[in-house]
């Protein structure tokens, strides 16, 4: 036993290592107490450099050598050696080698060896080579002392050296006894180094590649796809569906180019198949997930790749209808079978044809494939309690089967890897070993009258494979894009060319294959240990192609043939995303400039002069602006656009005053000031330069388009102010203009220009009632007859004017739900809410979707009153339901408390109700009542069973307060209007999905608590008939033991002298449990206690005798609700 060392690189200033033991003499003959003694041949010398070679240097399995040689060097003089040096030259695989080696160690107490290609600094451009090695130090005068590592590389240009940074202790080799042989390892200041080296061919070109810089594009000409989290099943579905081309030609012909059909399924899957075609980078599918639907918690789960492929197979044949494409997906995946029943005693046989879109396959107890299918065809004989029920016959004896009456041209087949585990108790995943064919023959499992004519023979075209277990895992496919090329492995983002054995036998699963001395094991990819262990990676899906439709399933598909409006949208798509990465490389140049002016002041409504978001109604002006250009040019650009001489539009600077507010604050005067220059004078910390464009218009002929600002007339300078307007009977608030007022001016001065604005008669103008907006907050009426100085008016502020309305017209507005003054709309637009309604239940009247702009401060009934008015009901009868923001379903019910305000409504205070509630939407439902008379009733939930178990209906009653269990018969038969005497209606408290006891009609509904559970059923005709004798008995369903009750409980009438097996059909026609279904249950007595043991009955028990009045019947099968709801939600497509 030696040691051996992780190889590495030279490059690094310190070179750490870890090592590891490792047994260097595998070549153990295993010997039986039988065998004979033999002698162990000697270890070979050094210098006998065959012998040696076929010892430390092993042929490495499946792969094909190239070249192979070995070169010695003689060391001399070791201790004048310099730090670095080179050993000579010689070839092997067409390159030239040497040894590096480092005498007193790369930073390190070791001497360091490594292989280094020799070409120096004039290596060949994209030269690699994959090489396994071994260096072995001898001594010359002793070659029996010798110590050696080996290691494998592909070497290229970024790594030309791989070696040992600790090859050997310098200490220990010249020690005067190297490991107890008597002799040093440097002898006379002398030692030897011979390399081991041998090429191997690289048929996929990624023979130990480590994938840095790897260009999937580049080396297969294909990409792969983007993971976003755990969507590798995803990924490996679509590639093999892309690859399958006459799909990719069918999905392109669905028409998509109606706004409608934009971000739908077919739209998102025709532009991932066009990127999939001319990217040369790996796409990404969040597109295609958003267009199903998904959400983030989708993203992260994995789900079942057959029902996916279904579906999106269903969702593109619904899309296909009416479209030429219309039957292309049937006429290349669907099958048909047909399942037969013979009857053996009488002349009888029923048939039936069933279309197929996938055959999923037994992999547990099967070798092959053909076993498989042999599997799936055999034919069972159904006699004794399973004979067949044969229309006028009765029950017989009879064979079933199945046999295929024509197989499609693209063949899915899905592999059964994962099965449930009944004594697990869980989903298991199949490892056994399963071979599949890269040629398979079909015809043996067809029917005799299916057309043989065209050979049935189908090319093995995808392996989609699942690595891991059932908890964790990961997916990928090998496909063979071309009827005569190579298979690819993709694996999410990365593409790399297969070998045959890559694609099909390591994936068959089973058992790793046999190693030296019949040990079986795998290489751990983090050591050089071999571990015994099942494969973890199997393939679950084939997908086969017929070989004589492999042309016309597998013709090219051409760029044109993509739809053109896809083609030109992502052209265009791609042109801007270009553009943006020029625009970041030259961002230093530019400088983003945003500019609004009286176009937008006009136009909002709202807080300040404008909405500066680029995604709000009237966003500003966004500029690019080269820093070198001048203010001046940007004035020219302005002007030009807005038809006004450049001396007539002036830039004011904005600025963030102190109250969070932005407002115009000096003009930028120096116009010949380049645009960074200005931005650095004026201050501005922020990436986007806001500003104020002021356009002149109207300016009389020799007058100056502004006023100077600077000329101080007795300190009677003008002021910029900006004014809105509030139009009390529209209940708006707009932008009018901007204005310049003198300092020294009184207040009321400013209604003339206000008269001018609205083009109202000075003389007839209306009382004006006028306001300073200061900030969001805080809105100021002002005193006329102050003046703006006295006033603290400034440049950039906003006076905001209404026509002032007398006390009564204000609380006339108020009562209506309405503002009597700019105050009081200001103060609705700083709690304004956009909130969204929707329907709780979809057979709602009136079934509408609303989006309303609410006050945050709006009561419930405030609240209804608006909801009420916008659906055209009664607000009285609304009541309203928070939203879970995980599921988007309701969460709680509103209660109708008078104080409470729609902000508290949307945000509760306990952090225990705000959890995953939305807070911009709500449910409505009308009543059939007002929430006043709602508040004297009581509601009852419980399921109607109608027909047996096998239908359920959850329906929730209201009765009174002080009402009775026959209220709640009689509302129930109100509702569901059931033509059934009240009398036949029992109701059942149900607790742990038991009968806890019977409800009688007198029972008071006040006793009855909100999260109690019942059951309301029809008495069965036998309990009705008073003659029969026997016992009512109280049934439930449970699993294995009786402490995992599951289902809906029921009543059922156990009968004088009836056993259970005649028994049994009662209870198929109550329960709806048939066939198989009913067999797998176990009948058994349950005693009402806990922890009993089941009675279990046997078929030929009179059960009524059996049973004792405090003993349940149990039906002991499996609950297949707790699996359906332990995984995660089915898959959808939208």
């Amino acid at each position: 036993m030696s040691t051996a060392y992780i190889v590495e690189q030279t490059s690094g200033t310190d070179m750490l290592v870890e090592d590891y033991d490792m047994d260097e003499k595998q070549d153990v003959a295993l010997m039986t107490p039988a065998d004979s003694p033999q002698e162990v041949p000697a270890e070979p010398t050094a210098d006998d450099y065959e012998a040696t070679k076929a010892r430390v240097l092993p042929l490495l399995p499946d792969l094909e050598v190239e070249d192979e040689a070995y070169n010695t060097w003689n060391i001399t003089d070791y201790r004048s050696l310099s730090k670095r040096e080179q050993g000579p030259i010689f070839n092997v695989g067409g390159h030239p080698w040497r040894i590096l080696f480092f005498p007193l160690g790369n930073n390190v107490d070791h001497a360091s060896f490594y292989l280094e290609q020799g070409y120096g600094d004039k290596q060949p451009e994209n030269w690699y080579a994959c090489v396994q090695f071994t260096l072995v130090l001898w001594n010359r005068n002793d070659p029996k002392i010798f110590h050696q590592h080996s290691a494998h590389h592909r070497f290229n240009a970024e790594e030309g050296d791989w070696g040992f940074t600790r090859f050997a202790e310098t200490r220990k080799l010249f020690a005067p006894s190297w490991e107890d042989t008597g002799r040093p390892m440097v002898e006379n200041d002398a030692v030897n180094m011979t390399a081991y080296v041998r090429t191997y061919k690289d048929p996929t070109g990624v023979l130990w590649h480590n994938f840095n810089n790897y260009d999937s594009k580049k080396e297969t000409g294909m990409i792969g796809i983007k993971n976003q989290g755990a969507t590798c099943y995803l990924n490996s579905l679509l590639q093999s569906l892309y690859f399958t081309n006459a799909f990719r030609k069918a999905i392109f012909q669905i028409p998509t180019e109606a706004e409608s059909e934009k971000h739908q399924s077919a739209w998102a899957l025709q532009r991932l198949f066009h990127n999939l075609q001319t990217s040369d980078q790996a796409v990404s599918t969040s597109e295609l997930t958003h267009a199903f639907g998904w959400e983030t918690r989708h993203i992260f789960e994995q789900q079942d790749v057959q029902e996916l492929s279904r579906i999106l197979m269903e969702r593109m044949e619904t899309k296909m209808k009416g479209t030429s494409a219309e039957n292309a997906l049937a006429k290349m995946f669907l099958g048909k079978m047909k399942t037969c029943i013979t009857c053996i005693n009488i002349d009888f046989e029923s048939t039936r044809e069933e279309e197929f879109w996938d055959i999923q396959l037994n992999v547990s107890g099967n070798k092959n494939l053909d076993d498989s299918f042999r599997d799936y065809i055999q034919v069972e004989t159904m006699d004794g309690d399973n004979q067949y029920h044969a229309e006028g016959h009765g029950h017989q004896d009879a064979r079933v089967g199945v046999i295929f009456e024509e197989f499609p041209q693209v063949l899915h087949l899905q592999l059964k890897r994962f099965q449930y585990d009944v004594g697990r108790d869980a989903m298991m995943k199949v490892n056994d070993r399963h071979e599949f064919p890269e040629v398979f023959d079909a015809a043996p499992y067809l029917s005799a009258a299916t057309d043989k004519s065209e050979p049935w023979i189908y090319q093995l075209h995808g392996v989609l494979v699942h690595s891991g277990d059932i908890a964790a895992g990961h997916y990928y496919a090998f496909i063979k894009p071309t009827k005569d090329g190579h298979f690819y492995k993709f694996d999410d983002d990365r593409v790399t060319r297969a070998t045959l054995k890559e694609a099909l036998e390591e994936n068959y699963g089973g058992e790793y294959p046999n190693l030296t001395n019949g040990t079986t094991g795998i290489k751990n990819p983090f050591s050089k240990a071999t571990s015994s262990k099942t494969r973890s990676m199997s393939a679950y899906m084939l997908v086969y192609i017929r070989q004589s439709r492999l042309d016309s399933i597998l013709q090219p598909v051409s760029i044109q043939e993509t739809p053109l409006h896809i083609a030109q949208q992502m052209a265009e798509e791609k042109a801007f995303q270009e553009k943006r990465r020029k625009e970041r490389e030259e961002a230093h140049l530019y400088l983003q400039v945003a500019t609004i002016s009286n176009d937008q002041f006009s136009k909002y409504e709202g807080f300040d002069l404008a909405e500066w978001t680029l995604d709000s109604n009237n966003p500003p002006e966004v500029h690019r602006l080269l820093r070198t250009s001048t203010i001046e040019e940007f004035c020219a650009s302005l002007a030009e656009k807005s038809g006004v001489p450049a001396d007539h539009v002036r830039l004011w600077v904005m600025v963030n005053r102190q109250n969070k507010t932005y407002r115009p604050d000096q003009p930028l005067t120096e116009r010949s000031l380049s645009i960074e220059a200005a931005f650095l004078k004026a201050g501005i910390r922020e990436k986007v330069w806001r500003l104020w464009a002021e356009i002149a218009t109207n300016v009389k002929q020799d007058e100056p388009p502004f006023p100077e600002l600077h000329m101080q007339v007795a300190g009677n300078a003008p002021i910029l102010v900006f004014l809105k307007y509030f139009d009390v009977e529209a209940q708006t608030l707009k932008g009018l203009s901007n204005i310049y007022v003198k300092r020294l001016s009184k207040v009321s001065e400013i209604l003339t220009s206000i008269a001018d604005l609205m083009g109202w008669p000075l003389q007839q103008m209306p009382s004006i009632a006028l306001y300073e907006e200061i900030k969001h907050s805080m809105i100021d009426q002002m005193k006329p007859k102050l003046t703006f100085q006295q006033a603290e008016i400034q440049d950039g502020d906003i006076i905001c004017f209404q026509k002032d309305i007398s006390e009564k017209e204000a609380d006339k507005l108020r009562e209506a739900g309405k503002y009597a003054n700019a105050k009081e709309f200001y103060d609705y637009l700083l709690h304004r809410v956009a909130v969204q309604f929707h329907p709780r239940f979809s057979n709602n009247s009136p079934n509408i979707a609303l989006n309303l702009v609410l006050n945050r401060k709006l009561t419930y009934d405030q609240l209804a009153s608006k909801v009420g008015e916008a659906l055209g009901a009664n607000p009285t009868h609304l009541r309203f339901s928070t939203v879970n923001s995980m599921n988007n379903k309701p969460r709680f019910l509103v209660k109708r408390i008078p104080t409470q305000t729609l902000s508290q409504i949307l945000n509760p205070q306990y952090s225990a109700y705000q959890t995953n509630q939305r807070n911009d939407a709500l449910f409505y439902e009308v009543l059939e009542m007002s929430l006043s008379e709602l508040e004297q009733k009581k509601a009852i939930r419980l399921t109607w069973v109608s027909e047996g178990l096998a239908k359920e209906d959850v329906v929730e009653v209201l009765v009174p307060k002080t009402g009775t269990v026959a209220d709640v018969i009689f509302e129930l038969k109100r509702k569901l209007t059931l033509d059934i005497p009240a009398e036949v209606i029992k109701l059942y408290m149900i607790l742990n999905n038991k009968i806890s006891k019977e409800m009688l009609p007198e029972y008071s509904v006040s006793g009855i608590l909100d999260h109690q559970n019942f059951i309301a059923q029809k008495v069965p005709v036998e309990n009705q008939d008073s003659d029969n004798s026997g016992r009512t008995a109280y049934a439930f369903h449970f699993d294995k033991e009786p402490s995992k009750p599951h289902g809906v409980p029921f009543v059922f009438r156990l009968l004088s002298g009836e056993t259970l097996k005649d028994m049994k059909a009662r209870i198929s026609q109550h329960t709806g449990l048939k066939g198989k279904a009913l067999d797998n249950v176990k009948f058994a007595l349950v005693s009402k206690s806990t922890y009993t043991r089941p009675q279990y009955l046997q078929e030929d028990d009179v059960v009524l005798d059996l049973h004792s009045p405090d003993q349940l019947l149990g039906l002991d099968h499996l609950n297949k609700s707790r699996n359906q709801a332990s995984k995660a939600d089915s898959i959808f497509i939208r």
